[in-house]
């Protein structure tokens, strides 16, 4: 969720506004018409239209700016959200299709992550209703390839031990996040920031290790489904292999990997032992 300049206002781009307001219409409806469905004892007027889905439709009508994922992309994400029903979703990213995340998971939690907090104020500013946290990360993506080479002599960045809060032991851990990222249990995590395309940016290492330790350490029962998005990028890639494993991956469309990751305590794959893949 990094493109964050206004669109021109010229045809083509327009033309591309238009059509994401169309898919979010769309997408947004057959949530709602899902519940029509004969198996289910429940009709549409049980999920009447919400707030936020309501101002993602004019968010969306009235702004230059799309969201940064293609509509097959996001086909992805939105398959499973309608799949759970009623999600626990952690997005990292703030971004100009934060609005359209939070509209199409109204019956479950949609929570996100950002760095800027210029961006978070000018977002919610814009949407309110939706709920952000300003975070920092403690990495550039310059130490990408050291971090990736030496985290394996960190007793504590390594399973069975690996954890996130308070964990300044592991350089990847993200360590300082809000209590409630720690006290849920995230069905769907996506990383789609923090900045990644420069040397001094952040990097999404310590996101997408995070994201394994969570998916890792979950109690209940259920998978949890992880979604990458700038996989052409070298680091995003060579991360998600070692984190979130090639085992797990379950489609890529696009720039973007989908992967079901089972709590570490099934050890039926032998994810047990004090590797992630």
């Amino acid at each position: 969720m990094e493109i964050r300049r206004p669109l021109p206002k010229n045809q083509s781009f327009l033309a591309a506004s238009l059509a994401g307001l169309i898919v979010l219409v769309l997408l947004i409806s057959g949530i709602t018409r899902s519940t029509d469905n004969p198996i289910s004892c429940q009709s549409r007027s049980d999920y009447p239209t919400t707030p936020i889905q309501l101002r993602a439709i004019l968010y969306y009508a009235t702004s230059t700016g799309v969201p940064q994922q293609s509509k097959e992309e996001i086909k992805v994400t939105f398959d499973v959200l309608q799949s759970l029903s009623a999600s626990k979703y952690l997005v990292f990213g703030l971004g100009n299709d934060s609005v359209m995340w939070a509209s199409l998971n109204t019956r479950g939690t949609t929570l996100f992550l950002e760095e800027d907090p210029e961006w978070v104020q000018s977002i919610l500013k814009e949407a309110p209703d939706i709920r952000a946290h300003t975070i920092k990360y403690p990495t550039k993506l310059s130490q990408a390839d050291d971090l990736l080479s030496s985290y394996k002599s960190e007793p504590e960045c390594l399973p069975p031990k690996s954890y996130l809060r308070g964990n300044v032991k592991c350089p990847l851990a993200l360590a300082n996040l809000p209590e409630e990222v720690y006290e849920t249990e995230w069905d769907m995590i996506m990383i789609d920031a923090p900045k990644g395309w420069y040397a001094d940016a952040p990097g999404r290492m310590g996101a997408i290790y995070s994201a394994a330790v969570m998916a890792r350490n979950r109690k209940g029962s259920g998978v949890t489904h992880v979604f990458l998005h700038d996989i052409d990028r070298r680091v995003e890639k060579i991360y998600a292999e070692e984190f979130l494993c090639k085992k797990y991956f379950v489609k890529g469309v696009g720039r973007l990997w989908h992967f079901a990751i089972p709590p570490a305590a099934n050890g039926s794959d032998g994810s047990r032992n004090s590797s992630f893949c």
